[in-house]
């Protein structure tokens, strides 16, 4: 077990950066390798771990959830009224009548099973859809009018739906109709009760999510429970894992929407929390995204997709191009947004993994008629739709939506951090470059060591390299000796290189603006459309230009 998980984490990421360097999406690659590793090529994992892959799958799942509540904004998802909830289930009722009705004229099914087979298709991945929506966010693509918030919500919303659908359909496929006995005797067809078993499951999943975003701002921000960010996002995972676990034991709310009502929340209730937490599902995220797209690749039936592939194809299409078209129409119309943005919906809200993965092999395991081809355009649709989603929503993001300013208070915005110092062969070189190294470790940045040489100084310049491999030993840095103008030389250099801020070292205990007249600081401090921090003997004190 413990040999088939190093084998996930290490081919896993390494497939996904190999994709990357070739300019496809990284899940490619992971799930590449998961098809490789799995029983249907190299049967490298073990049965321990492949029997443990619903289970991983949870949790990976959750993670992301929990990511796309951190990053929803509520300000947007007010604006857009209705969009986003006639999101959550026009379209994926759109594209399951759709594939229903293709599945009866293709392969002759009946109307039930030809709708379990729409309900499965008709679910939206979060896997895909999630981390994507977040990094258009974290870009500014659609931001002015939500349209990510909308999207990220209304996936949620569509999978409760289909959910709920695919559990009747399966129980009167399996068992005949199913009958719920109600208070005072009385009998009556589940699928009768579904738009309240809807509204029940929405509600509370909302509600819980609320609650439990109450609870975690008492533990980990007034209550002082914790001491770091690691422990708060432990804290916080263990507990909204726990709301998937109740969830499939007592199925009377949404556990997946709870658990994103409960980011949602924690940016209402504690903004500060909001941001810790953010930060450390981004690193569980780095782990969970792995195991999620290998295990998807390993549970691929490659076997039953030869004799649907065609078939299957055009099922996926009348599915997404006929149904859920309509249901983008209908979700968008007497919006504000535009044809371009209506466009987007086509490659931003179809991707399918994760929902056909955990139940598309649950109608052949319980001996339904047509489980089979059901698996097969399950597998098809993840083969298709997820690559071809992970690629072309980043694609099209810039091609069909305008971009607006980034709320850093809604999203994780990385970005590499450059320090510049500029440094001579003075005594006071120590002191910048240590004051270089101590805002490089707080920020894991990378720092550009700048000399401008002036006349030979061989000496000085080995004792100043010298320095540098010391004192950054720990940080990724470069080491440049250029020569010219001294001020101008800096300021291009910090340009050329993106850095964040550049520091600079003050000689002299006088007053600040005696002694910068003229000099190479306040050269920098007056020409910089970058913070400067200067750097005195003594003491520290930042301008920013």
């Amino acid at each position: 077990m413990l040999a088939s998980i190093v084998w996930i984490l290490l081919m896993g990421f390494f497939a996904g950066q190999l994709a990357r360097r070739l300019q496809a999406p990284a899940l490619v690659g992971m799930v590449i390798a998961g098809i490789l590793l799995g029983p249907q090529v190299g049967h490298l994992l073990s049965d321990e771990v492949l029997g443990s892959a619903d289970a991983l799958r949870t949790i990976a799942v959750m993670v992301i959830l929990m990511k796309a509540g951190l990053g929803l904004d509520r300000e947007k998802l007010a604006q857009q009224g209705t969009v986003a909830l006639r999101l959550g289930f026009l379209p994926a009722t759109g594209e399951a009548i759709a594939v229903m009705l293709a599945a009866i004229w293709l392969f002759q099914f009946d109307v039930a099973t030809g709708l379990l087979l729409g309900c499965i298709i008709g679910a939206e991945s979060p896997a895909v859809i999630v981390p994507a929506m977040l990094r258009l966010k974290s870009l500014g693509w659609g931001v002015q009018k939500g349209i990510s918030d909308a999207i990220l919500t209304g996936s949620a919303l569509s999978d409760v739906l289909m959910l709920l659908v695919f559990s009747l359909l399966l129980a009167f496929l399996s068992q005949g109709d199913a009958i719920l006995t109600l208070p005072g005797g009385f009998t009556v067809n589940a699928i009768y009760l579904l738009p309240v078993q809807v509204v029940i499951q929405v509600g509370l999943g909302v509600l819980l999510g609320w609650i439990t975003a109450r609870l975690l701002v008492s533990l980990l921000a007034q209550q002082n429970w914790t001491q770091n960010a690691v422990q708060d996002s432990l804290v916080a995972a263990s507990i909204a894992l726990l709301l998937v676990i109740v969830a499939v034991a007592v199925p009377i709310f949404s556990g997946y929407l709870a658990v994103m009502a409960t980011g949602f929340f924690l940016i209402e209730l504690d903004a500060p929390l909001a941001r810790r937490l953010r930060g450390g599902f981004n690193s569980l995220w780095a782990i969970a995204e792995i195991i999620l797209f290998v295990l998807l690749g390993a549970s691929i039936q490659l076997d039953v997709l030869g004799d649907t592939l065609l078939t299957g194809i055009l099922v996926l299409a009348i599915g997404t191009l006929g149904g859920r078209s309509l249901g983008w129409y209908l979700s968008t119309l007497g919006s504000n947004w535009t044809a371009k943005e209506r466009l987007f919906l086509l490659p931003g809200n179809s991707a399918k993994a994760t929902v056909q993965a955990a139940i598309g092999a649950i109608p052949l395991a319980q001996g339904i008629a047509g489980g089979e081809t059901i698996l097969a355009i399950a597998a098809l649709s993840i083969l298709i739709t997820a690559p071809l989603g992970a690629w072309a929503i980043p694609t099209f993001a810039p091609k069909l939506l305008e971009q607006g300013e980034v709320d850093p208070t809604k999203v994780a915005i990385e970005r590499r951090i450059v320090l510049l110092a500029a440094v001579d062969t003075s005594p006071l070189a120590p002191q910048v470059l240590k004051k270089a190294a101590e805002l490089a470790r707080r920020s894991d940045g990378e720092v550009i060591v700048l000399y401008v040489q002036q006349m030979d100084d061989l000496p000085g310049i080995v004792w100043l390299r010298d320095q540098v491999k010391q004192t950054l030993a720990d940080i990724r840095y470069q080491f440049l000796i250029l020569e010219g103008v001294i001020p101008e030389t800096i300021i291009r250099v910090a340009q050329d290189y993106g850095a964040a801020e550049i520091i600079v070292g003050k000689r002299g205990h006088r007053s600040f603006q005696d002694v910068l007249v003229g000099s190479v600081p306040r050269a920098v401090v007056e020409t910089s459309s970058l913070p400067v921090l200067v750097v005195e003997a003594e003491s520290v004190g930042e301008l920013h230009a």
